[in-house]
């Protein structure tokens, strides 16, 4: 038990000290990480894992419509209604037990990972 407090302490503070940057690309990871463990699950039959896992990811794309800056340009809008798109899949995912839904919201976000990634390299 203090193993996970102590555990959970570290992660608090790990992410408190990390740059915007690293925390969109964290937030990547995260999506992906999640839909694998939602294609296992489904994989598995597992439904309320299955429901668990999806609604992680739709809640961390979420949060990334939710930190977008308009003042930026058009890049806001379009990250908007794509990301709005990739939960709508995680739904139909979800409902159907859809695993190539979860691949496709997965390759979009490898290839966000990727640009994100190849962005702030060349930023600094």
């Amino acid at each position: 038990m203090y193993g996970n407090v102590a555990h959970n302490i570290y992660v608090q503070n790990n992410v408190g000290i990390e740059s915007p940057a690293k925390l969109i690309e964290m937030l990547y990871e995260g999506v992906l990480r999640f839909n694998a463990q939602a294609k296992k699950a489904m994989n598995d039959g597992d439904i309320e894992k299955r429901v668990y896992w999806i609604n992680r990811s739709v809640a961390i794309i979420s949060e990334l419509i939710a930190t977008l800056d308009y003042n930026h340009g058009r890049v806001a809008k379009y990250l908007e209604g794509l990301y709005s798109y990739e939960i709508q899949l995680l739904n139909i995912a979800n409902i159907q037990k859809d695993t190539a839904k979860l691949d496709e919201v997965s390759n979009v976000f490898k290839g966000l990972l990727e640009a994100w990634r190849e962005n702030t390299n060349v930023a600094k």
